[in-house]
């Protein structure tokens, strides 16, 4: 109930849609209730006496109430389903701008499967629990008080009947909403278990299929969907079994209200037009009591849902602006003074004392074994995660005084895994640069030299990628990842192994390119192989998370020995040193 109040901010702009859909709601409910009481005139007053213009009237009337009820029911409609989509939309919308600035830590709290749960699933049961709160629990209750108020007044002789039938009714719907708040947390656990290896498998379905373990993942996947569908039917059998009691509860009160109406009857003291109407409103309280209770389980449903999604909403960024945050232009120079990090703060840090300087418009080349902590060193200048020691500087100013848009807006980064998306080039290297001119777009896959194949393709720079980019090659995106960089003409460009799937000769012409097009922007270029960063001003030699040596590739060839087993080991693998 806590997460359902803190989420109620969001239907304060459409409160005014809240607010009318009841009010029709009830206007409806009271032409229903006034139904029976018309079906009782007609009898007693009508048939019973032959009078067909009492009837006529009576009919009528009954048209009037069903046309007032239609426009109330169908006005309620309108109104609450406008108030729980956009409710629905403010929250779907703050949930994805929260997910969006999260840290990588942030994002370890939460698997990626539960987060879709979140945006998809959870924020659908909220929009559907809030449509039938403003509709149908308006109705059940109003209903409910409703009838039993004018059986009070026009059926006293049978009121006694709902002391027997209500208590029970009310009763079971308690067990049966307590019982379902339960099943369904556990439900919606498993959903997420489910968008989880869904997500897994499709993002690793070539792996999958290079290992031929499509039957072992089906397998997989059936175990979970399996359970799945063992929580959803326990759920839904607990929810199918209330209306079979209630109904039974109701046939009971039925039967007891014929049998003291017949003595009733008998003695002259109602007719037969009150018990006919009575049995209605009877009809009515169970109507009422069970929309009420459809509402209560759908809010049952619900309450996980908010839960989890406040969880979410309410999640504290790690990465946040400082106080007066600095947002002067930014040159280039970077210095790491013994900064150390960690994933996991239980285990040993993957970097340890890192400490070197790089002065604005120098390259700095990185290489080392794998897991030595190259791309974990530069996505901290990016503050995607924060050091736990030493300080890292930009221009001399420690780099969490800086503000965020400004640090990252100052900065270019193409990681290994180039991720593109499903829209078309041109689109992809304006997340570089939005106000990019068709000039810049051209200079930028010049000089990532992926001009040449996109002017090749039908429609050039308009090209639609599909999801993934898997209409292109490795080395193709690779290249356009890169475009995406340096459209951007940054200060600090960083490139995280981009040149991978190119050849030699493409990644020569590469390198001259963005020399040439980047001269005075600070570069930071992490690879495996010598060839890439052995011009570079700076080379940094990493080794279980620590600077083992650094200095330029003539220095470091006289003294360190671990560069040149390096070197010997390329060199005798066929690589590349010198073109």
């Amino acid at each position: 109930m806590h997460a359902a109040i803190k989420l109620s901010k969001y239907l304060k702009p459409y409160k005014h849609f809240a607010i009318l859909a009841p009010i029709l709601m009830i206007l409806e409910v009271a032409m229903d209730l006034i139904q029976p009481t018309i079906m009782q005139k007609i009898i007693d007053e009508g048939i019973a006496t032959k009078d067909p213009t009492h009837i006529m009237v009576m009919f009528a009337a009954m048209m009037v109430c069903a046309i007032i009820g239609w426009f109330g029911g169908a006005g309620c409609t309108y109104f609450s389903s406008k108030a729980a989509v956009n409710f629905a939309s403010d929250i779907r919308a703050d949930l994805y701008e929260t997910i969006t600035y999260f840290s990588n830590s942030n994002k370890d709290k939460f698997t990626l499967g539960k987060l879709i749960t979140n945006l998809t699933n959870d924020v659908e049961m909220l929009q559907r629990a809030l449509n039938m709160l403003l509709k149908i629990f308006v109705r059940g209750p109003f209903m409910f008080v409703g009838a039993v108020v004018v059986v009070f007044f026009t059926a006293r002789d049978l009121f006694s009947v709902l002391f027997y039938v209500v208590p029970v009714l009310i009763v079971c719907l308690y067990v049966f909403i307590k019982l379902s708040i339960s099943l369904f947390r556990k439900v919606q656990e498993t959903i997420d278990v489910v968008n989880t290896r869904v997500q897994e498998n499709l993002s690793g379905i070539r792996v999958i299929k290079a290992f031929n373990r499509m039957r072992h993942q089906v397998k997989q996947f059936a175990g979970v969907n399996e359970e799945l569908a063992k929580r959803n039917m326990t759920a839904d059998q607990v929810i199918a079994a209330l209306t079979p009691i209630t109904q039974f509860v109701v046939n009971i009160g039925i039967v007891l209200a014929l049998m003291l109406g017949v003595v009733k009857v008998e003695a002259g003291a109602i007719e037969i037009g009150v018990i006919v109407a009575f049995i209605n409103y009877l009809m009515m309280i169970m109507n009422g009591l069970m929309s009420s209770s459809n509402v209560l389980i759908q809010i049952a449903r619900a309450i996980p849902s908010a839960e989890r999604v406040v969880v979410v909403l309410e999640e504290q960024r790690d990465i946040i602006n400082a106080e007066n945050p600095v947002k002067k232009e930014i040159r280039g120079d970077v210095r790491f003074e013994n900064v150390s990090f960690s994933y996991n703060k239980q285990v040993e840090p993957v970097l340890k004392n890192i400490t070197f300087e790089a002065k604005a418009g120098s390259t700095v080349g990185i290489i080392g074994m794998t897991g030595s902590g190259k791309s974990t060193l530069i996505k901290l200048l990016a503050r995607l995660m924060d050091v736990d020691e030493g300080t890292i500087y930009i221009d001399d100013i420690p780099i969490r005084q800086y503000d965020i848009e400004t640090l990252r807006g100052s900065l270019a980064f193409a990681p290994q895994k180039a991720t593109l998306f499903s829209t078309t080039i041109e689109e992809n290297l304006k997340y570089g640069k939005s106000d990019a001119t068709e000039e810049e777009i051209q200079e930028a896959l010049v000089a990532s030299n992926a001009y040449e194949f996109v002017e090749k393709l039908d429609k050039k720079t308009q090209h639609e990628l599909t999801q993934g980019a898997t209409n292109l090659s490795g080395g193709q995106k690779q290249r356009l990842a890169m475009s995406r960089a340096l459209i951007r003409k940054p200060k600090i460009l960083v490139l995280d192994d981009t040149t991978s799937a190119v050849d030699s000769i493409t990644e020569k012409v590469i390198r001259k390119n963005m020399k040439e097009a980047l001269e005075g922007s600070t570069k930071f270029i992490v690879s495996s192989k010598i060839s890439s960063i052995k011009h570079a001003d700076l080379i940094l030699v990493l080794e279980d998370g620590r600077i083992v040596a650094q200095g330029t590739h003539e220095e470091l060839l006289k003294t360190s020995e671990h560069y040149r087993e390096i070197v010997a080991t390329q060199v005798e693998k066929g690589g590349v040193l010198y073109e």
